[in-house]
């Protein structure tokens, strides 16, 4: 259940601060601060990091490519190694994301680790 919450607060304040935070990096903080304050093993802190902003970004990303009809994820995507094809750019988009603040949140619940014992 731990996970369900932090992966759901990962979103919602990652969506929220991306609003209101001036810097895209924004949600780093927010996975350190849930992957802090929600008790839950390393493992799991990162999923719900990577899960949180895995589907931030793709649900974000396809919205964007969706409502410019491809234009522009098809022109990134070409000159990247991604054969032209905007769905492999958004899933590349979301996965770096999700690594980040899978790798904050594991940081905050490692943090909480070291100062419990």
């Amino acid at each position: 259940m731990k996970i369900i919450t932090a992966t759901l607060l990962t979103f919602i304040l990652s969506f929220i601060a991306g609003i209101y935070i001036e810097f895209w990096w924004s949600f780093v903080i927010i996975s350190f601060l849930v992957g802090l304050f929600i008790h839950q093993k390393p493992f799991k802190a990162f999923l719900s990091g990577f899960l949180g902003l895995f589907l931030l970004w793709g649900v974000l990303s396809f919205w964007i490519d969706w409502k410019n009809n491809s234009i522009l994820s098809t022109k990134i995507a070409t000159l990247l190694p991604l054969s032209g094809s905007p769905i492999l750019l958004i899933i590349v988009t979301a996965f770096v994301g999700g690594l980040l603040s899978g790798t904050s949140a594991l940081n905050g619940s490692l943090l909480r680790k070291s100062n419990k014992d």
